[in-house]
């Protein structure tokens, strides 16, 4: 089924600077009617709203201080939606960091974080706040949610959660039951601070050793194709899949085969 975009209503966490923002604007430039900046950082936020303001006129975004961890800060930021918007018709969980030597807020961000918005937009406000037929998850992988990096295993396990999680949720099963449908997009290397600043942030010198080695192997692009190849996935795809945008590229589906395609014969 295709999803219209226009003059409907988005919630973006991490969505103040990086590829959130830049989600925000190209769902913008497809015509949505508003958006809701969900951060930590105020001093992005306000900023993020002045550019979202000059490029696109006034009322389109409000931005609300959230820490995704928390589940009643993350719902603070629907309700504010809801509030502000009167509906609710997209959610992209993309908070989110890399740094393996805080192993800890990394699960709680990369994989609580996703869990919190998921609940919260699946079983509540999307099915009651959207304003047609059908409401959109995107949760936010990474191309180290579907191979393994030896140079930091816990941001990859992190990833690899955010799959199995949507897949799960994205099951015809609650698509039926909710029409939202739950879909998963995996950037490759992309030039954010994301990447340009992830040098110290492992488990220590075996693992940056290892990340110098691996990162020159990986094609780059800019930011703006992951903010394209979201909006693509959110107009096309179906329920439950799972997305990978890399090198400038069109994103392309990640289908994992059937175990039993290896169980012997």
């Amino acid at each position: 089924m295709y999803f219209k975009i226009d003059c409907k209503v988005a919630l973006i966490s991490g969505g103040a600077s990086g590829i959130g923002l830049r989600y925000a604007k190209e769902l913008l430039r497809n015509g949505i009617r508003g958006v809701t900046l969900a951060d930590i950082n105020d001093y992005f936020g306000e900023k993020a709203l002045e550019e979202i303001r000059k490029e696109f006129g006034p009322n389109k975004a409000i931005y609300v201080k959230t820490d995704v961890t928390n589940r009643e800060s993350y719902e603070g930021a629907f309700k504010k939606t809801v509030e502000v918007f009167k509906n609710l018709d997209i959610l992209i969980n993309n908070a989110g960091i890399l740094n393996d030597g805080i192993w800890e807020k990394e699960i709680a961000i990369n994989v609580n974080g996703v869990i919190h918005g998921t609940l919260l937009g699946l079983e509540t406000y999307i099915p009651k706040y959207k304003s047609g037929d059908e409401g959109v998850i995107v949760n936010i992988s990474s191309i180290a949610g579907v191979k393994e990096s030896n140079h930091v295993p816990i941001y990859c396990a992190t990833k690899f959660a955010v799959i199995g999680l949507s897949k799960s949720f994205g099951h015809i099963f609650h698509y039926n039951r909710t029409k939202v449908k739950i879909l998963v997009l995996c950037p490759g290397v992309t030039e954010t601070p994301l990447i340009s600043d992830i040098h110290g942030k492992s488990l220590g010198p075996p693992y940056e050793e290892a990340m110098n080695s691996h990162l020159g192997d990986l094609p780059i692009q800019k930011p703006e194709n992951v903010a394209v190849a979201m909006v693509n996935i959110i107009k096309n795809a179906q329920t439950g899949t799972v997305w990978i945008a890399e090198g400038e590229e069109e994103p392309y589906e990640f289908i994992l085969p059937p175990r039993q395609n290896f169980a012997p014969k």
